[in-house]
């Protein structure tokens, strides 16, 4: 069975947890790791020829477009991930479309190609933002990544979907909704889908709750990372301790678990998985 594989192209000083102590006006002035940590991600998937869906951010296109080109010509899909990666549910719906059509705009100029696929940052696609749904809609989004059907502090609506799905937008028109994957026990849905959860949990128990949403409900699942998880040296920040160990944990593991992943289970674009589906994607 055909998974998806992403990439959530950020840099290390972007992420929504360091908000309080990073400034978006002071990007700049920080070292950027991102072109050389995306680089390490894309040779381990040349080497196993696997192609996956990279959410890029419009900032880093913006000033990395060589980067975005790279990654095109290795065969994977380009997909946005809004411009100054903000938390959507602290945004208003105008500045949510400015910011994704900035973006967007960058990404088609520098592929040449239409951008269909979006991912909000931090999954900040909560029961009080769906509103954003419409608006990906109107701006010519084709499907959604945004939507983590778990309970957490920062995201997630816990009821939600589990598996890829279409939902009603304005003016009748539909988008399809690939949720991040998670394990149903006991009534509650468990993130296993990436990230730190990848970083954190041993290898034995992703693979074993990726299987079973493959062969025991016969379901295809989504994986995420962002290239910040495969680079141990990266400068250190105190956000306070809970985000620091998510941020951190088994840093060094990173290019090795996923070595494993990627040979244990097969993967593809996230375009290529919803069209396996019928799911309308252009």
């Amino acid at each position: 069975m055909l998974n998806a594989l992403t990439i959530d192209v950020e840099d290390y000083f972007q992420v929504s947890a360091f908000d309080g102590i990073v400034k978006y006006e002071d990007w700049p002035r920080y070292e950027s790791r991102v072109e050389r940590n995306t680089n390490s991600l894309l040779s381990l998937l040349a080497d196993k020829e696997v192609k996956a869906t990279s959410f890029i951010l419009g900032w880093i296109a913006d000033r990395y477009p060589k980067l975005v080109r790279d990654i095109q010509k290795e065969g994977h899909e380009i997909a946005c991930h809004g411009y100054a990666h903000r938390l959507i549910y602290q945004q208003s719906r105008d500045f949510f479309r400015d910011d994704i059509r900035r973006a967007k705009a960058i990404l088609e100029d520098i592929t040449g190609e239409k951008i269909i696929g979006y991912r909000a940052p931090s999954y900040s696609i909560i029961q009080d933002s769906l509103w954003a749904l419409d608006i990906l809609v109107e701006e010519g989004f084709e499907y959604d990544s945004s939507i983590f059907p778990i309970r957490h502090d920062r995201y997630g609506i816990p009821n939600g979907k589990r598996f890829p799905h279409a939902i009603s937008g304005n003016n009748d028109r539909n988008i399809i909704e690939f949720p991040l994957s998670t394990i149903r026990f006991c009534g509650t849905n468990f993130p296993l889908a990436g990230g730190g959860y990848f970083r954190l949990f041993p290898y034995w128990l992703t693979r074993w709750g990726l299987n079973r949403i493959n062969k025991a409900e016969k379901q295809v699942f989504i994986f995420y990372l962002h290239p910040w998880e495969a680079d141990p040296c990266q400068p250190r920040f105190n956000p306070g301790y809970i985000s620091r160990f998510r941020h951190y944990v088994n840093l060094d593991r990173t290019l090795e678990k996923l070595r494993k992943l990627i040979g244990d289970f097969r993967f593809t674009t996230v375009k290529n998985v919803l069209a396996n589906q019928d799911l309308m994607v252009s």
